[in-house]
């Protein structure tokens, strides 16, 4: 049997080591289109812009690993189709054959929906490559469109290395979507605190590139100048190939409980991966967490595993000061209240959202003992003694 792996990212990397690790000896193949090996993203926006850290930290494992585990890794290489009828997959340059079809092909940023600003110096942060460039450029007045996760952290960075940052954003509140009204509001003031000028309720209207730098209109009418355009938007997956192929997409690759798609011989993981969960429903998460677990649950379905995948989404952020660990996913269904322990002002906090009186999500802010239980809760009836303030969030069982 023949194990092809589209994507070399997280996602690709924990599925070829999870096949060997269950004892499969046969061909694996895993394809990237970045040149370098796989790598982790989150440092991207952490400790590669602060400086903290270095690139040869973000990479899964070295090249010798992947010799010694006896996986054939094409960097650099396109995948220009897949035929479902005859199981291959065409590069340049030939076809690979396979028994077992791993999609992990991401996801990639979405650009500003704004005609006329060809020429404007805007970027995005989603390779190692732009993280490098992105990092020496953090200096003068850097404007930030969208203050969704990478958004803020990027703008952590850039105070970090001293520079001038305006961050806008067309929602009422920073991460609003995700943390509703009660929680927001933390963000807002983390980033005031630290000298970032918060334009929110407002969007980017035009953009006219000058010499030295950019002017830009903002919806509200201001027109700011910017040195660097920095738009962080939200990414979409990277599911054109499969949807040529043949495989049924809808916002990713549409795969079951098991992560298998419309074909029975292809999977798929990560990004990409619109899941049919257990638990939550439909759902496609962009993070880390689930690329890894995601990955190593379809290694396992793809040597036979019947198993569902019912792992909770899991993320965090590093900003300033700040540290934070979100387990659960509320939905479009929304929440019903959200309970939380501690004080905002303070920054730490743990936070559990509630629908239908059962635990759907919770975090912690500046918490780190409270993980555990955060996911031990996740799922659960919020019982009484559970929304008693008074009572210690450890001291809780279910």
């Amino acid at each position: 049997m023949n194990v092809v792996v589209i994507g070399a990212g997280l996602a690709g990397a924990s599925a070829v080591e999870e096949v060997r690790n269950l004892g499969y000896s046969e061909d694996i193949t895993l394809i990237g289109a970045e040149s370098h090996l796989p790598y982790e993203r989150p440092p991207l926006s952490k400790g590669i812009l602060l400086g903290s850290a270095e690139p040869s930290s973000v990479f899964v494992h070295d090249a010798q690993w992947y010799a010694d585990q006896q996986v054939d890794v094409l960097t650099g290489t396109t995948v220009t189709g897949i035929d479902l009828d005859t199981c291959h997959v065409t590069v340049t340059g030939g076809q690979i054959s396979y028994d077992r079809l791993l999609l992990a092909t991401g996801a990639t940023p979405r650009r500003l929906p704004l005609p006329g600003h060809a020429g404007a110096d805007v970027v995005h942060l989603r390779t190692l490559d732009d993280a490098l460039a992105l990092r020496a450029r953090l200096a003068g007045h850097v404007l930030i469109v969208g203050a969704g996760w990478i958004g803020l952290e990027v703008a952590a960075a850039a105070r970090h290395a001293g520079a001038t940052v305006t961050v806008v954003e067309n929602a009422t509140l920073p991460l609003v979507r995700v943390l509703g009204p009660e929680v927001a509001p933390l963000f807002a003031d983390l980033h005031r605190d630290h000298g970032v000028d918060l334009r929110l309720a407002t969007a980017v209207a035009a953009m006219v590139p000058t010499q030295q730098a950019t002017k830009v209109r903002l919806s509200d009418g201001h027109t700011l100048v910017a040195d660097l355009i920095l738009v962080g938007i939200g990414a979409q997956p990277d599911d054109q190939l499969a949807a040529a192929g043949g495989l049924a997409t809808d916002n990713g690759v549409l795969v079951d409980a098991r992560l298998r798609s419309s074909d029975p011989h292809v999977y798929a993981a990560g990004d990409v991966a619109n899941h049919d969960h257990p638990l939550i429903g439909r759902i496609r998460v962009e993070h880390w967490d689930s690329a890894i677990h995601q990955g190593r649950h379809a290694a396992r379905a793809m040597l036979g595993s019947d198993a569902p995948y019912m792992r909770q989404p899991y993320f965090f952020t590093d900003q300033y000061d700040l540290g934070m660990e979100y387990v659960g996913h509320v939905g479009p269904d929304g929440y019903d209240e959200v309970v939380i322990r501690g004080d905002l002002a303070s920054r730490v906090i743990t936070a559990f959202w509630i629908r239908h009186n059962q635990i759907v999500a919770g975090m912690h802010v500046n918490d780190w003992e409270s993980i555990d239980t955060i996911r031990t809760w996740v799922g659960q009836e919020a019982t009484g003694r559970f929304r008693n303030a008074r009572i210690a969030l450890a001291d809780i069982r279910v």
